[in-house]
């Protein structure tokens, strides 16, 4: 009698589709691959949906938005005109803090506005005589008439900070970069190097920083710890930018620079995904970079993130973080009848290429 083979042992039989690549990328057209597989909340019509990050974050606010959803924006610029509100950016985020770009920026304007800290910068001047914010420096395009307008409209944001991080019920933070240019004295991190938009560069005051990952995580960490503590019911949802570094100031090539900046960054996601139950990781990095889709969600500079690009990421946020909505759905139409535009997106980061000499 022949024996009967024994049944495989590994420990890879029986696993689900998406956790092997020719079944879950190879085997599906490219605009259907969703690599979200499970998500540890939804967000309703009703919750109070916050946003800060890098340039990207706005796509996301602006979906929330355009579905209908409950946007939370605290400082919405009431009582100026619509076009004034824009080139102010009013409702770019929640808050007008403009792009923050760090995790070491996020846990520093949590702790500013909330009188854990107080930096020595206030005010820098500008070339033309008008001042700026070191921590916002873009934030007013006409900027402010003396170093005590400044101060005045920090206070007015602080304020409206507080309520954001206060009542957010989803906040979603979207890492963008580790370099940065900070303050020697209190070790303060600036939006912008001094001497880009304003302020002067003084090296015995001031200097570049590339967080590794332990400053990295070791900032999102007590971030997220202080975060919960004033608002536990809240739930944190991270993402990483797709978008490459403009310029690096480290010695050697933009594209070196851009893959340390982003492995640190998913890596210090991914420890705050372990680390706490109420944080949950949304991969618009991946769904971006993919090899799968053959470069073809950026602009021709090989930088901008196109419209596919957009429309893909978002398409899969909504099918599995919105409430009510199937992510099994079958009727997903190709990205190229879609016509998301990234036009309007505010980047801080964009005048480091212009600065240069």
């Amino acid at each position: 009698m022949k024996a009967t083979p024994p049944r495989s042992t590994s420990p890879y039989s029986g696993l689900p589709a998406h956790q092997f690549w020719r079944r879950s990328i190879s085997a599906v057209e490219h605009h259907r691959i969703d690599p979200v597989t499970q998500t540890r909340f939804k967000i309703g019509k009703n919750a109070r949906v916050g946003t800060a990050g890098s340039c990207f974050a706005q796509h996301i606010s602006r979906r929330i938005m355009a579905s209908g959803f409950n946007y939370l924006v605290t400082e919405a610029g009431e009582g100026i005109d619509e076009p004034q509100r824009v080139r102010n950016n009013y409702g770019t985020f929640s808050a007008r803090y403009g792009n923050v770009y760090t995790t070491v920026q996020l846990l520093q304007l949590f702790e500013e506005a909330f009188g854990q800290r107080v930096p020595r910068d206030r005010a820098w001047p500008r070339p033309d005589g008008r001042f700026i914010d070191p921590f916002r420096q873009q934030i007013e395009p006409d900027g402010f008439a003396d170093e005590a307008a400044v101060i005045a409209e920090r206070d007015r944001h602080l304020a409206a900070v507080r309520r954001l991080f206060e009542d957010t019920d989803i906040f979603v933070f979207t890492l963008g970069l580790t370099e940065a240019w900070r303050s020697r004295e209190d070790g303060s991190v600036f939006s912008a190097a001094p001497g880009v938009v304003g302020g002067a560069f003084d090296e015995s005051r001031h200097e570049f920083v590339n967080f590794d990952l332990a400053e990295t995580y070791g900032a999102l960490e007590t971030f997220l710890e202080k975060f919960h503590a004033l608002n536990p019911g809240a739930r944190v949802l991270l993402t990483v930018s797709p978008v490459p570094l403009i310029a690096t100031y480290e010695p050697r090539s933009v594209l070196v620079s851009t893959t340390y900046s982003k492995s640190v960054l998913r890596v210090a996601a991914e420890m705050a995904l372990k680390r706490f139950d109420w944080v949950d990781y949304f991969p618009s990095y991946e769904i971006i970079t993919g090899s799968f889709s053959g470069g073809l969600y950026y602009e021709d500079d090989r930088r901008e993130v196109n419209a596919l690009g957009v429309s893909h990421a978002m398409r899969c946020f909504m099918q599995n973080y919105i409430e009510g909505r199937d992510p099994k759905a079958a009727a997903v139409a190709p990205e190229a009848v879609r016509k998301a535009s990234a036009a309007g997106i505010v980047c801080d980061e964009e005048i480091m290429d212009s600065a240069r000499a």
